[in-house]
């Protein structure tokens, strides 16, 4: 292990969805804030490779990371936290893991000795936690083990854990993020399911050196004395960490518990400086915005039996937000069901009562006619639309349909269309075919050229960020807009404003606008995934912007 580098851990207790994704993100700022370069880490205890063949509804939003990894959605935190991007190093999978090692035994990388659960499965996660931190020139590495202690399945990511503390004591620290529940017919906190968290951790041979305590409000001194002598944990390392009205507020609270301090006496480092002024007057901005706009976000990927998933779209909602906070506004969203839109033509007239409309990503073809309506609608009463690559995608329907005349449609939602305005590229043809569908979509960052005069270029280059007439977006999808539609559209009114540039010479069309549209805009990229609270994203921008008129 690099003497450089120190290992932070964090482990949840009692349940999940406790916010250890969003506790590693805050201290890797805090950190930051030290003056330390930092890495994180996700170790997701699934047999999936990764999480692109997840259901969004299952597990959560489907991150994609600057290189196109498809990875758990706390990676997604961790960028908007500390403006770091992601890649294939910082997301950690059983499947990855037991897929190399076998691999390597197939390929006599063992010189013959029996492979076995441990050490070597442990051993191949502490060589891609040492890996990443080499390749992000990482100080202080955060890792995050998903799930809690307790589950089998993430006993080998803990055992890792353990293995880098016995071999370098001084440089390992274990956090225990664990809810404290406040039963309502006894009205105060019980630490005991924490007390019962923390002895499960030691059964795994590792002693926490900080509980961070999630509940709905402070801790008091009185639950501090409980968990400091059943944890075994030093008082001043229990720290309080309150539910807040925004995410953002998080990297404060633990500035005042004075946590990144403690994390670095623990590992015999210093702070260089402090420095959490733009985010401090960025949570007092956001504090202090009274006005409102009402935004429609009309998808399919919201329920899952009687609840409401928003974080089949979190990146999609923290780019709103962060949008709105750099227009000063709030936003008010309301997650509007494209199904209600099919059979009652009618009810798509509700959306009159919002300042702007969002269509994000998704795939096939359930809800697909009531997406459309909502697209027609916004674009006929001029309401301010944003689409997000499915959203780009069924625009162009839309457009092609109503305004061209064609009985049109993309393959994906029907492969017999008269004509297929949205198609698969010719190599996935031959991938789904073959029903290869892990990694194997069009990921990640690519370059679009932008066209000059375009509401596009405006935006991004407002934000500086066209570098040789191009800028860069993330991906994820199958299909695209087919070359042979681009002339009838464009004669009809709509503009191709850029489009990215493959090897033999092929356009594949990354934005569309319309520019007599008070703000019509659609993109085949997901620009969500590179806002973060600072530097929001220019289309989202945009959108607001238009809304305040």
């Amino acid at each position: 292990m690099s003497e450089k580098t120190k290992y932070i851990f964090v482990i949840g207790g009692v349940m999940s969805s406790v916010g250890k994704g969003i506790t590693t993100a805050s201290i890797g700022k805090t950190l930051q804030s030290k003056g330390y370069s930092v890495c994180m880490v996700k170790c997701d205890m699934y047999v999936n490779v990764d999480a692109g063949t997840i259901r969004p509804t299952e597990h959560g939003e489907v991150f994609v990371g600057e290189d196109g990894i498809e990875a758990d959605q706390d990676l997604g935190n961790y960028e908007r936290f500390t403006g770091i991007a992601s890649t294939r190093d910082n997301y950690i999978t059983t499947g990855q893991i037991y897929k190399t090692v076998i691999e390597k035994e197939r390929n006599l990388e063992y010189g013959g000795e029996d492979v076995e659960v441990v050490p070597d499965i442990p051993n191949e996660i502490i060589r891609r936690i040492k890996e990443a931190s080499v390749k992000n020139n990482s100080e202080i590495t955060i890792i995050e083990i998903g799930g809690t202690v307790g589950e089998y399945q993430n006993l080998l990511f803990l055992e890792a854990a353990r293995m880098m503390h016995l071999e370098s004591p001084g440089s390992v620290v274990f956090i225990l993020v664990s809810y404290i529940p406040i039963p309502k017919t006894v009205g105060e906190m019980k630490t005991k399911p924490t007390q019962y968290a923390a002895r499960s951790l030691n059964s795994a041979g590792i002693q926490a050196d900080f509980v961070l305590a999630r509940a709905e409000k402070h801790l008091d001194e009185k639950r501090k004395e409980k968990l400091s002598i059943f944890c075994n944990v030093p008082i001043e390392n229990i720290i309080s960490a309150p539910d807040v009205d925004s995410i953002y507020e998080v990297p404060l609270n633990f500035e005042k518990e004075d946590l990144a301090n403690k994390i670095l006496k623990k590992v015999n480092l210093t702070p260089r400086k402090t420095n959490l002024k733009e985010w401090r007057e960025l949570v007092e901005k956001i504090k202090s915005i009274k006005n409102q706009i009402k935004i429609a976000v009309v998808g399919k990927y919201f329920a899952t039996g009687d609840f409401v998933l928003s974080d089949s779209y979190i990146s999609v909602i923290e780019a709103i937000k962060h949008a709105c906070w750099a227009n000063n506004v709030n936003p008010d969203l309301t997650w509007v069901n494209s199904k209600q839109f099919e059979n009652d033509l009618n009810s798509v007239k509700t959306l009159s009562q919002y300042d702007a409309i969002i269509v994000p990503g998704g795939f096939g073809s359930r809800g697909i006619e009531g997406i459309i309506n909502a697209i027609k609608y916004a674009r006929e009463n001029n309401i301010p639309f944003l689409g997000l690559c499915f959203g780009m995608q069924l625009a162009v329907v839309e457009f092609a349909r109503n305004i061209c005349g064609l009985e049109a449609n993309s393959t994906e939602i029907n492969k017999n269309t008269k004509n297929p305005v949205i198609d698969v590229l010719p190599e996935q043809k031959q991938v789904l075919e073959n029903s290869r569908y892990g990694a194997t979509m069009r990921l990640g960052a690519y370059p679009a050229i932008l066209k000059q005069g375009t509401k596009i270029y405006e935006l991004y280059k407002n934000f500086d960020l066209i570098k040789d007439n191009k800028i860069f977006e993330r991906h994820r999808h199958r299909y695209e807009m087919n070359p042979k539609f681009i002339n009838t559209l464009e004669e009809k009114g709509a503009i191709f404003s850029g489009y990215h540039l493959r090897k033999d010479g092929t356009k594949l069309m990354e934005f569309i606008e319309l520019p007599k549209h008070k703000f019509f805009v659609a993109t085949q990229a997901h620009p969500e995934f590179k806002s973060n609270p600072l530097n929001p994203s220019p289309l989202f921008y945009g959108l607001v912007k238009s809304c305040l008129g």
